[in-house]
């Protein structure tokens, strides 16, 4: 047969997480159609990818790119980082199903203003992503803020049985359209007050879809440990997987606590199925938090309501400016977003390295000045902490974004270079591949990400995309319960 593209001589790494091996790949109709020696197979297009490697495109399982995939589809900071799906809907804010009635709360306002959210339900989202057709593939997870917003009056409380039965019914309805879960953002002020008994009543309806509950947890600081055991509670209750959204150790006082962590996440993987997500950086990046003020590490402003032109500055040389302490100059600063470098390298290696982790970027696509990691994040596992760092081999690398990512998040035939499965694919040269964003230049593209396919579709080459968008809305399919292994 004659095949669409044909990949010579490509290096294979395919996700599984075993090391690579020499072959030629042929694509058609949006599928990778044979793996082998195809030397004498006739290709529309041909590619020669002696001394690159050939892996699977890979999965951002944390992102907040909800309305960015329908508002600027060429998602140009993940497509050119080799990302081919995103997993929207991260720590309790989703773009759906949300009904405004003012102003979105925080940390909603991530995602956009007011007029980002017009998706009173999940079906309706899927239908604008569909219409959008994003250069990559979008699975979604539903937003416990989000609801509580649709619902409450207050987001400073835990919910009435009335509300919690009102958001049940729309969290029923939208895992039946197709979402993959339910994500909380407890430390956020506008969960804070949720009891656990709210979240337990919500997981229930997870249940019988065998569904995923994912998690910002009650607190990445001091009580973590205590935070990571509500999560567990609450998947054992619902009997459903358990993803704890970028796992850290956070704040200075938190430094080295790691090890622990880790032990409390193998613990609970002994009987129940859970893992993790991290980003490869020792800074994390959100709204301005008053309780995250502290002058025991550097705080950069990334975007102020009232004082935009404080955008990409210290808060510290901020307050200074203004003669002030640093929590009034915060204050002052409201509504506004933050980068906090508030962890320390060693515990970001080692949760990064754990069998239990997969990767996630958290990129935030909405701020002026953003964290490096929105256009970093997958080339600097593959660059420094692979092949400069050496904390883990390529093909572990590649295998926690994705073959690991599409297993726990049910995302069928993708994650993988299997003959039968989507052609989601990215060509790199394991010499050159490096994120180049940084804290003082973050908007700036990945190097030696030479070819990225999705569905089949040539779409970044070159270093350019090339205007093709060919991005699915992927429903969640089966049971996600069946994706997750014990260490």
């Amino acid at each position: 047969m004659k095949y669409d593209t044909l990949i010579r001589q490509a290096l294979i790494i395919d996700g599984s997480n075993t090391p690579g091996y020499l072959a030629d790949v042929g694509l058609h109709g949006g599928r990778i159609q044979t793996i082998g020696d195809l030397s004498t197979a006739e290709a529309e297009h041909v590619i020669e990818a002696r001394g690159r490697v050939l892996a699977p495109g890979f999965i951002d399982v944390h992102t907040h790119d909800d309305t960015v995939v329908i508002r600027h589809p060429q998602m140009l900071p993940k497509l050119s980082q080799g990302v081919t799906t995103v997993i929207v809907g991260n720590c309790g804010i989703s773009a759906s199903p949300v009904s405004l009635r003012g102003a979105p709360p925080d940390p909603m306002n991530l995602l956009g203003g007011r007029e980002a959210f017009c998706y009173p339900r999940f079906s309706d989202y899927r239908n604008a992503v569909e219409d959008a057709h994003p250069a990559v593939n979008v699975a979604a997870l539903i937003g416990h803020t989000a609801l509580r917003s649709n619902h409450m009056d207050d987001l400073h409380r835990t919910a009435t049985t009335g509300e919690i039965t009102a958001m049940r019914v729309q969290l029923q309805e939208s895992l039946e359209a197709g979402a993959l879960g339910l994500s909380t953002g407890l430390a956020y002020a506008s969960a804070f007050n949720a009891e656990t008994d709210e979240v337990l009543q919500l997981t229930e309806e997870l249940t019988a879809y065998g569904a995923v509950y994912t998690t910002h947890l009650r607190s990445e600081f001091e009580p973590v440990l205590e935070a990571m055991e509500e999560a567990f509670l609450i998947g054992r209750h619902a009997k459903v997987p358990v993803i704890i959204s970028h796992l850290k150790c956070a704040g200075a006082g938190n430094w080295g606590r790691s090890p622990q962590l880790l032990a409390s996440l193998e613990a609970a993987a002994k009987n129940h199925p859970v893992g993790c997500d991290c980003y490869p950086y020792a800074a994390s990046s959100s709204t301005l938090d008053l309780k995250q003020v502290t002058d025991a590490f550097r705080i950069t402003i990334t975007w102020s309501t009232p004082h935009p032109e404080m955008g990409g500055r210290d808060l510290q040389a901020i307050a200074a400016e203004w003669g002030v302490s640093l929590m009034v100059a915060a204050r002052r600063l409201q509504p506004a977003g933050a980068v906090y470098y508030g962890m320390d390298e060693d515990d970001v290696r080692r949760i990064l390295a754990h069998p239990l982790s997969m990767v996630g970027s958290d990129g935030l696509p909405e701020d002026p000045f953003p964290h490096p990691r929105l256009w970093g994040a997958f080339p600097r596992v593959l660059g420094h902490f692979s092949r400069d760092v050496g904390l883990f081999p390529l093909h572990t690398a590649v295998h926690k974004m994705t073959g690991l990512s599409a297993a726990r998040f049910g995302l069928s035939e993708r994650g993988e270079i299997r003959e039968g499965y989507w052609a989601d694919l990215v060509l790199f040269d394991p010499l050159r591949v490096r994120d180049v964003a940084d804290f003082k230049a973050p908007q700036r593209a990945a190097e030696g990400i030479d070819g990225v396919w999705v569905n089949g579709v040539l779409s970044y080459n070159d270093g350019q995309a090339n205007g093709q968008r060919p991005g699915r809305f992927l429903a969640r399919s089966g049971d996600l319960r069946g994706g997750f292994s014990s260490l």
